[in-house]
C-alpha cells in the first residue's frame, strides 16, 4: 500500500549519491603518486651515471643490486620464489623488454637530449599500453580511458613542446628522441609480459625479482660478447646515484608499480609516466637551471585532467 509519506513532492529535491572510489583504487592512486615522485627524480639521477662508466655496466650494477635486494626480501618475508616454466618464460621476456632493452635505450638517449625530454617521451606509455593490450590480449577500455591517455599525452607535449623546439631538433636531438621512443615501446612490451606472468599465476614481487635477474643476466652476457668494460666509479656522486636508482628507482618503485598494476590495471598504473614529467622538469629547474613558461601550467592541467578521467573511467571486461 502506498502512503503519502512515500511520495516526493515536486518541490523536494532528491540527493544524488555519487559513487565513491574503492579503497583499492585509492591505494592504487597513492602508489602511482609515489612511483611518479621517485621516477620523476631518477631521470636526473641517470645523468649522474653517465661519464667514465659504460652505460651498459651502470645498468647491470643497478638492476643486479636491485634483484639481489628483492630476492633477499622474498626470503626474509618467506615469499615463494619458485616459478613454473611458463612463469619463468614470462619473467624472462619481461626482463628483456622492461629492463634490458628499455633501459639500454633510455641511458643512450640521455646522452643526446635533456633528461626532461626523455621523461616526456615516456608519457606515451599509457596510450601504448592501451593499444597493445587491446590488440594482443583483447582487453577493452572505456572511451574515458582513451580520452584520459590522450589528454595526458597532449599535456606533456604542451608542457615541454616549447622547450624541445627552443633546443632545436637537430640530428643529435632527433637521435635522442628516437632512442627514447624505442625505450618506451620496449617498456610497453615489458608491461604486457608482466601481465602474462600474472595470468599464469606468478606473484608480483618474486616475478619482478626474477625479471630483473634475467634482464641483468642478458645485459651482462651481451656486454661480455661485445667486450664492454665493467668498471665502477668510486666517487660519492656515482655510488650515491647508483644506490638511489637501485633501491628507490628499482626495488621500491618497480615493486610497487607491478603490484598496483595487478589491482587497478596496467593502463591506469602506467599513467605514472604522464605524471613524472612535471616532477622531472622541477628537478631540472632546481639542479640543471632549466626555465619553463606558461605552457608548463597548461600542460600540467591537461595531465591532471587526463588522470581524473582515467580514475573515473568504468572498467570493461574482455
Amino acid at each position: 500500500m502506498l502512503h503519502l509519506a512515500d511520495v516526493t513532492s515536486p518541490s523536494e529535491t532528491v540527493p544524488v549519491v555519487r559513487p565513491r572510489l574503492s579503497r583499492t583504487t585509492l591505494l592504487g592512486i597513492g602508489g602511482v603518486m609515489i612511483c611518479a615522485i621517485i621516477w620523476g627524480t631518477t631521470w636526473y639521477a641517470i645523468t649522474l651515471q653517465l661519464g667514465t662508466v659504460a652505460p651498459l655496466a651502470s645498468i647491470v650494477w643497478r638492476f643486479g643490486l636491485a634483484a639481489a635486494v628483492l630476492f633477499l626480501g622474498c626470503l626474509v618475508f618467506r615469499q615463494n620464489l619458485k616459478l613454473t616454466p611458463a612463469q619463468h618464460l614470462a619473467a624472462m621476456a619481461q626482463g628483456a623488454f622492461a629492463f634490458s632493452i628499455s633501459y639500454s635505450f633510455t641511458y643512450a638517449s640521455e646522452a643526446h637530449v635533456a633528461s626532461a625530454i626523455v621523461a616526456v617521451t615516456f608519457a606515451s606509455l599509457t596510450f601504448l599500453n592501451l593499444v597493445l593490450f587491446r590488440l594482443a590480449a583483447g582487453q577493452k577500455a572505456a572511451l574515458a580511458s582513451w580520452g584520459g591517455a590522450l589528454l595526458g599525452l597532449a599535456g606533456v607535449s604542451v608542457l615541454s613542446g616549447g622547450e624541445v623546439l627552443k633546443a632545436g631538433l637537430d640530428g643529435e636531438a632527433a637521435l635522442g628522441v628516437g632512442l627514447a621512443l624505442v625505450a618506451v615501446t620496449a617498456s610497453a612490451f615489458g608491461n604486457f609480459f608482466a601481465w602474462k606472468g600474472q595470468v599464469r599465476g606468478s606473484a608480483a614481487i618474486p616475478s619482478t625479482a626474477w625479471a630483473m635477474a634475467y634482464g641483468t643476466g642478458l645485459l651482462a652476457l651481451y656486454g661480455l660478447v661485445t667486450g664492454a668494460q665493467f668498471t665502477i666509479d668510486p666517487s660519492i656522486t656515482y655510488v650515491g646515484s647508483l644506490l638511489y636508482l637501485a633501491l628507490f628507482g628499482s626495488v621500491i618503485a618497480f615493486g610497487l608499480y607491478f603490484t598496483i598494476a595487478r589491482t587497478i590495471g596496467y593502463a591506469m598504473a602506467s599513467y605514472v609516466s604522464a605524471l613524472t614529467p612535471p616532477i622531472a622538469m622541477l628537478v631540472s629547474v632546481l639542479f640543471e637551471g632549466a626555465h619553463f613558461g606558461w605552457t608548463a601550467l597548461a600542460g600540467l592541467l591537461l595531465v591532471l585532467s587526463g588522470q581524473a578521467l582515467m580514475i573515473r573511467a568504468p572498467k570493461l571486461s574482455t
